[in-house]
């Protein structure tokens, strides 16, 4: 379910006149028997909505006063988000004749035309406040507060996010807090100009509009809106015409497949940025360590999978807060039970509050391999909002791969790629048109019902950094470090990283460092576990030159290192 919450202006909106009718309070009790939750946003002051909706409890909370006050009707617990008004200004507006003139807990109310001499006043009194016009009401809060403000307060105490809420109102003061809600939506009555900003018009008023509404939510989850939210769709590039190729932020599972150096981490890199960007929550999911030095994210690491599990829930229950599982370690055996553990916990956790928004899942082909037999018990029949990213796609299990409803492959044989990962699936085109001739990283888009479609890769904001750091002084796993162990195994030197790597082949002996240049394992471990295509490139060409001596090859390969990871910047 996408939509969880429903916050609602009430003047204008589910109130006419002030009142709110049985039909639309019949309608109310649905959406909430539903297990949704019903927010009211109102720029009324808290006594006077008490005393106009005594049901008010049918409410599992309260935005009043424009956003200044925070009010739960089931424990009557209030909290205002800003100071009372000042008393000078009180005396300043009565000495000026305002009338009439309502003071709450944070707000001061009048009505047009009074708001010149509001003006005067505040200026007069050089007071940082602000004014906000509603259908001739006049209000003054402090400035920054409104309900857009105070609706994202009380979203945090409930710990949901507004990716989750549909807003609903009619007036001028509503569209900040409607513009903060996934979904935004207006009742037939609204002013015009707020009509041309929301993603529907009911074609009820008042009350009868928001009963139509939530008919709706309950009935499709508002599914049939999705092609008016495309601003909050991600750019994953753009195609031969330069129109964008889009993934949709909620429903749609996808995999990202191709050979090491293809681009993987590229389109990942801004799949991430995009969802930073726009607040969405996330959880990746990371076998190797590759996101532990993400700013945006809580980095969490530990060998014991049931308190990883725990720590990682923690995390995820406050609505900003973003994770990276680092699974390093844990033995390779060990990770696949643990994503067996974890992801329907996950998934779980997303039915009761929307979030994480996605789940990102790094070497997929480590977490779902092709013969392990959990995979059919823990996988749902959607998998909704997910991200894969895989190297082995013929390594995964079908059961995952059955599940993808976007395929974006690289690499000099995308229709492979997509035909590994759609198996059987006859709904999935997999012969990719040639690839474009311009100059470029290009990836191919497979989606069921539509041909396969190239895209010029986006290029993320700030190219995520190859966590030098981690590969020159950190420490990789056991089953990513480089071990010198020579012919017949004489030996077993762990390397961890590249810091320890030169100063190791600085001192192992000539056969043991010939004996593994001949092999070409240094090329290959600079491939696959520190993949840096480069560094292997310039390994490859030593390791091809049989003309180096020991000490030549060793000197070379160690200067290439030093170069590229340990030397000053």
């Amino acid at each position: 379910m996408r939509y969880l919450a429903l916050a609602c202006d009430y003047d204008g909106t589910i109130a006419s006149g002030g009142l709110v009718d049985e039909n639309t309070m019949s309608a109310l009790r649905r959406f909430r028997a539903s297990g949704r939750r019903l927010i009211l946003v109102t720029g009324r002051e808290l006594d006077d909505l008490i005393r106009v909706c005594p049901d008010l409890a049918i409410f599992d909370r309260v935005v009043a006063e424009n956003g200044a006050v925070l009010h739960d009707p089931h424990t009557r617990e209030t909290r205002n988000l800003a100071p009372p008004p000042p008393e000078a200004l009180i005396r300043e507006l009565t000495r000026r004749g305002v009338e009439p003139l309502s003071v709450g807990r944070v707000i001061v109310a009048t009505w047009e035309p009074q708001e010149t001499a509001v003006l005067q006043a505040i200026h007069a009194l050089q007071l940082e406040l602000q004014v906000i016009f509603n259908k001739g009401a006049v209000m003054v809060l402090p400035s920054g507060i409104n309900k857009a403000t105070g609706l994202r307060a009380q979203l945090e105490e409930m710990g949901l996010s507004p990716h989750n809420v549909v807003g609903v109102g009619d007036a001028e003061n509503d569209h900040a807090f409607l513009s903060t809600c996934e979904c935004a939506v207006v009742v037939a009555n609204a002013l015009p100009v707020l009509k041309e900003r929301v993603d529907l018009v009911t074609s009820g008023d008042h009350g009868r509009g928001v009963s139509e509404l939530i008919d709706r939510m309950l009935a499709t989850d508002l599914a049939e809106l999705e092609p008016v939210l495309v601003r909050h769709h991600f750019t994953l590039g753009q195609d031969e015409k330069g129109d964008d190729v889009r993934l949709a932020p909620y429903g749609e599972a996808a995999l990202i497949a191709g050979p090491s150096g293809s681009g993987k981490s590229t389109i990942t890199t801004s799949i991430i940025e995009s969802l930073c960007e726009a607040d969405y929550q996330f959880c990746i999911i990371d076998p190797e360590g590759d996101y532990q030095e993400l700013e945006s994210a809580v980095s969490l690491r530990g060998s014991d999978g049931r308190a990883l599990t725990e720590e990682a829930l923690q995390v995820l229950a406050l609505p900003t807060g973003n994770l990276v599982l680092n699974l390093v370690d844990l033995g390779l055996q060990e990770r696949p039970a643990f994503f067996q553990r974890i992801l329907p916990q996950l998934l779980e956790h997303r039915a009761r509050t929307g979030r994480p928004h996605w789940v990102v899942i790094d070497e997929a082909h480590h977490l779902l391999p092709l013969d392990w037999q959990p995979v059919t018990q823990i996988l749902p029949e959607s998998l909704g909002s997910v991200l894969m990213i895989t190297v082995h796609p013929e390594h995964m299990a079908p059961a995952a791969r059955e599940l993808m409803e976007c395929v974006i492959a690289l690499g000099d044989d995308v229709s492979a790629v997509a035909e590994a990962l759609t198996g059987s699936r006859t709904d999935i085109e997999t012969a990719a048109p040639p690839r474009p001739r311009r100059s470029g990283r290009w990836a191919c888009v497979f989606r069921p019902g539509t041909p396969p479609t190239w895209i010029a890769v986006r290029k993320p904001e700030q190219e995520r950094q190859r966590h030098r750091r981690k590969y020159a002084e950190g420490e990789l796993g056991p089953d990513k470090s480089f071990y010198f162990r020579g012919k017949d195994g004489r030996l077993n030197l762990r390397t961890h990283n590249l810091g320890m790597f030169s100063q190791i082949a600085e001192g192992v002996d000539d056969d043991t460092w010939l004996f593994h240049l001949r092999r070409h394992d240094y090329s290959q471990w600079f491939r696959e576990s520190i993949r840096d295509e480069a560094l292997a490139a310039i390994a490859a060409d030593t390791e091809a030159d049989e003309s180096l001596s020991a000490s030549e090859s060793r000197a070379r390969i160690r200067q290439a290192v030093e170069d590229r990871y340990t030397s000053p910047t």
